[in-house]
């Protein structure tokens, strides 16, 4: 079959390193794929077929990637007005939802940890018992500042787009 896509290495580098991203962070590879596909294709648009193609994936992965994505919400689904299949891009917004996906989860995560390790440690004086307080406190920080933080960098990004 021939490729009626043309990736360059560089390009198919950057999809794979994108790919070792995502799944360093939780997701699947696949949709790291996926997303590094979006970032840099043309058009910004991608119906299955092509996805599938362009990352040499069978139509079911991309399938049930494409739905983890959507869910996630890093792309959406664009129509093309007398298409009867539908294409995918990213969000205006995947940026955002990437970092709230990946922190978020993180942040409440080693909160709740250190949530059981001090009841653990409970009535003991231990540097350990330190280092949980310590670890506890920073994540409870960051679980009550990071939405007030996203909210700044939305005005931020406003203010720059209207200079």
């Amino acid at each position: 079959m021939k490729m009626l896509v043309n990736i360059l290495d560089a390009e198919r580098s950057f999809i794979e390193e994108v790919g070792v991203n995502f799944e360093s962070s939780g997701l699947p590879r696949m949709a790291g794929r996926l997303f590094g596909w979006l970032l840099i294709c043309e058009p910004s648009y991608q119906s299955p077929s092509e996805i599938a193609e362009a990352l040499m994936a069978s139509k079911g992965s991309v399938s049930t990637t494409v739905k983890l994505l959507t869910q996630l919400g890093m792309i959406e689904r664009y129509l093309i007005p007398g298409e009867r299949h539908d294409h995918f891009r990213l969000r205006e917004d995947a940026a955002i939802k990437m970092i709230q996906h990946g922190l978020d989860e993180e942040i409440r995560m080693f909160n709740q940890l250190a949530e059981r390790g001090l009841k653990l440690m409970r009535g003991k004086s231990s540097f350990r018992r330190q280092w949980l307080e310590e670890m506890h406190d920073r994540y409870s920080f960051l679980e009550k500042e990071f939405p007030a933080l996203m909210e700044r960098y939305e005005r931020y990004k406003a203010e720059s787009k209207r200079k």
